[in-house]
């Protein structure tokens, strides 16, 4: 049995920072795991050995969680574990494709070359993901606009008006009256539409938490109409990436498979794509056991694929399928975004026109009702 991390030892790993905000650094970022696996990378290739490349690595770095995990890292590969099996103690910090790569890595021997390879795919998945997260933030920021606004004339702005009409006792239109009867049921039920809405979102999330509830949320996600493609060709573009970089690393094809498999954060289509590797088992070429996942290889990029096995350049052919497939992903999501901006607009002109509307035609009336 191994000893247990020594990283907790006091001394070199207590923080020496004066001040720190109370939710923050409790767990190793996308950025710090980034920096590790490409200055482990560099040591390693320099012919420093692991136990000292881990050291020179907790000892040098600024945050006190990494230097924490480093550290802990660095104990169990001196008390003899792989470096795959000490980074699988920790999941929080080290993800599973991850940890299968570095293994993959160790069994062929060329641990420094894989750990270079994940920079460079930790690298464009993050531009990737920054992307897609930087195109959803302006059609967000406009529907929250828009509720804000719609909140503050029920809750403000329509009252005032709702006494005017009363003191008339004018017959108010139909849209009047269901404006009216909404600002109503605001007024006195608001505070329980708002409990009843964070009720659903604790239990939306408990379910999704669920491996069944994810799986049905993940099938519906697959088939809505612009974000179904957007997520498969994203799908598409890691898993070509992961596995040109594990084919180009020297990693064997069945291997690289199943690690790739993993990227794909879509249990859907990893389950689509887990009979293709016990097709390439029994002797099939890549093309033709990917060939039944219809809902993320297309007819052209299966046989791409197949021309490339032919020719002895898969790898290189699935690194240039993620370029073309990750070009075309950032052009459909600015198109997205560029159709969804004048929706938002729309949608909240519409409940704010309508609002407007209801409450100024009764107006017209009123003067009826004074003469």
């Amino acid at each position: 049995m191994s000893a247990p991390p020594k990283g907790s030892q006091a001394g070199e790993d207590s923080p020496k920072q004066s001040f720190q905000l109370p939710w923050a650094g409790r767990k190793v970022t996308f950025a710090m795991l980034e920096n590790f696996t490409r200055l482990l990378s560099s040591l390693l290739t320099a012919g420093v050995p692991l136990s000292k490349a881990l050291t020179v690595l907790y000892k040098e770095t600024s945050a006190p969680v990494a230097r924490k995990r480093w550290r802990d890292l660095h104990d169990l590969v001196v008390d003899g574990l792989a470096l795959s099996e000490a980074m699988s103690r920790f999941p929080d910090s080290f993800p599973k494709v991850y940890t299968a790569m570095v293994e993959a890595g160790e069994t062929g021997g060329f641990l420094d070359i894989v750990l270079g390879q994940i920079a460079d795919f930790q690298s464009r998945d993050k531009d990737l993901k920054g992307k897609v997260v930087t195109a959803m933030v302006y059609p967000a920021v406009l529907f929250v606009l828009a509720v804000a606004a719609v909140i503050f004339l029920m809750l403000f702005f329509i009252p005032k008006f709702k006494t005017l009409f009363e003191d008339f006792q004018a017959a108010l239109p139909l849209i009047t009256r269901v404006v009216v009867g909404t600002s109503e049921f605001l007024m006195h039920y608001g505070l329980y539409v708002i409990g009843g809405l964070i009720g659903l979102v604790f239990l939306a999330r408990r379910w999704l938490s669920s491996t069944a509830g994810k799986r049905k949320f993940e099938e519906i996600l697959l088939k809505l109409p612009v974000i179904g493609p957007l997520m498969s060709q994203f799908a598409l573009a890691r898993f070509c990436r992961m596995l040109g970089t594990l084919i180009h690393s020297g990693i064997p094809l069945v291997n690289g498979l199943t690690v790739a498999r993993r990227s794909l954060g879509n249990q859907t289509l990893t389950d689509a794509t887990s009979e293709s590797i016990e097709r390439v088992k029994k002797g099939e070429s890549l093309a033709r056991s990917l060939s039944s996942c219809r809902s993320l290889f297309s007819g052209a990029t299966i046989e791409m694929i197949s021309i490339a096995e032919e020719s002895g350049r898969l790898d290189k052919e699935l690194l240039r399928l993620a370029e073309v497939t990750e070009k075309d992903l950032d052009q459909q999501l600015k198109m997205a975004v560029a159709l969804m901006e004048p929706m938002m607009l729309f949608m909240a002109a519409g409940f704010i026109g309508t609002i407007f509307v209801g409450m100024v035609i009764p107006i017209f009336t009123i003067q009826d009702y004074i003469k």
